[in-house]
């Protein structure tokens, strides 16, 4: 059954860290059937409950999965495979469109605001005890969440948006539980549920957002949480409208015991109005990051929600970090009030390059997605095969295996610091890598 591998162990964790072990160096596949748990213990000698206490170690930590009478596996994507190992190495003289980041030249200035900050901070110093949320951040996330319809709630600040996740999951889900998530979509996300020992339930994506009968379909099998992108959706540019928010909050209000998670990492940088579907289950949590309009560097994203959940976030994080620094949030607090980015103008900057690409694709019989944020996807027939024709052609793309679970094919091309004089040479050398692509959805 383990081919070579002779699993070892007298104690759980001394089991646990040999299959572990196993599986980091590749000696135990991904898919690879463990022993019965009474035949594991047979053939080392030790109680079955010590073998059941290995394997249930194992689930926690995301390396094995269990269903029932079917066994226990090795998971068919472990934390130890992560999608960031799916990418693209860029030769130098190749124009780099793969990397999802920001354009530098839209970021506001950083230093004349910290040392301002820094200075107030020499005069007086952040000391332990004090309020963990700066409360002039809060008041003015609080005023731009009510405008946006987001529902009262107290506030946390969490280490950018992927942390408030984590987080938020942590403090509600057992390994084991599923989580519906996007597909396609943001690719630290689908490892991250994998890591955390929960199962991913993939629900299908077009530009308004998750389909509304494939998500009761995922909370009908039993998924018991929903993390939804509102604007900018990586990798496919999806943004939620109001109609969609109307279907998807309907989905919801049969399933109220579902976690919701919303993630606005496109808070500043989209010019398309926010349609939360917060409100409608019992537990949630709304995340808006600093990280695309302010920089990544920023490691700063504002967390609501239901009061239990914030109250679990912090809690947590009070016996971890403590706090996110005071420095951070209070510059990011005066970039915000001051209005050093200017979002009207950087979000025309993204859309004008999405659409100048889309367009010369469509031009070229070429359909492609982008209806907010910095990249544009394209279904593709054959994915490492455009890839590597359009590296050829000294074009670095994404390619779509770091987003996807079970839909189609394609390519994600960050369009962030495209010249307009780019888009049409790129569009060619698209249109020549993958063909006119079929008039079809991406899902």
């Amino acid at each position: 059954m383990l081919g070579e591998y002779r699993i070892s162990g007298r104690g759980a964790a001394e089991i646990a860290a040999s299959i572990e072990g196993a599986v980091g160096t590749g000696a135990l596949e991904p898919g690879r059937l463990l022993p019965p748990m009474r035949e594991l213990a047979l053939s080392l000698g030790v109680n079955p409950n010590t073998v059941a206490a290995a394997y249930r170690t194992l689930r926690e930590r995301g390396v094995i999965e269990t269903a029932g009478r079917r066994g226990s596996r090795i998971r068919p994507k472990p934390a130890t495979t992560g999608r960031e190992e799916v990418r693209v190495d860029v030769p130098a003289g190749v124009r780099d469109l793969s990397d999802g980041n920001p354009d530098p030249a839209l970021l506001p200035p950083l230093a004349p605001t910290l040392a301002a900050v820094a200075e107030e901070l020499d005069r007086e110093p952040v000391l332990y005890g004090d309020d963990p949320v700066e409360p002039e951040l809060a008041r003015v996330a609080r005023a731009e969440l009510d405008a946006d319809h987001v529902p009262e709630g107290p506030l946390a600040v969490l280490s950018g948006a992927l942390d408030a996740v984590e987080r938020v999951l942590t403090a509600h889900l057992r390994p084991g539980d599923a989580v519906a998530v996007e597909d396609p979509g943001w690719g630290h996300t689908l490892d991250l549920v994998a890591a955390l020992g929960l199962r991913t339930t993939p629900v299908g994506v077009d530009d308004e957002g998750p389909r509304p009968e494939e998500l009761r379909t995922a909370l009908r099998s039993g998924a018991r949480a929903l993390i939804v992108t509102d604007r900018a959706q990586n990798p496919t540019g999806a943004a939620v409208s109001a109609p969609r928010a109307r279907a998807l909050r309907a989905v919801l209000r049969e399933y109220p015991e579902t976690l919701l998670i919303e993630d606005d990492h496109g808070h500043g940088i989209v010019d398309l109005p926010l349609h939360p579907l917060a409100g409608v289950t019992r537990h949630w949590a709304f995340v808006r990051s600093a990280a695309k309009a302010y920089g990544p560097d920023l490691r700063l994203a504002v967390l609501t929600g239901d009061p239990v959940t914030v109250d679990r976030v912090r809690g947590r994080q009070r016996l971890g970090p403590g706090w996110v620094s005071l420095l951070l949030q209070r510059a990011v607090f005066r970039m915000w009030a001051d209005g050093v980015v200017d979002g009207p103008a950087v979000a025309a900057a993204y859309r004008t390059r999405r659409e100048l690409l889309i367009d010369a694709l469509a031009e070229r019989g070429v359909r492609a997605h982008g209806r907010s944020g910095m990249n544009v996807w394209v279904p593709v027939p054959d994915e490492t095969g455009a890839v590597a024709r359009l590296l050829h052609a000294g074009w670095a793309v994404s390619p779509g295996a770091r987003f996807r679970l079970n839909t189609p094919p394609g390519i994600r091309i960050t369009v962030s610091t495209l010249d307009p004089a780019e888009a049409g040479p790129l569009a060619d050398a698209i249109t020549s890598a993958v063909g006119p692509a079929p008039m079809r959805s991406y899902v």
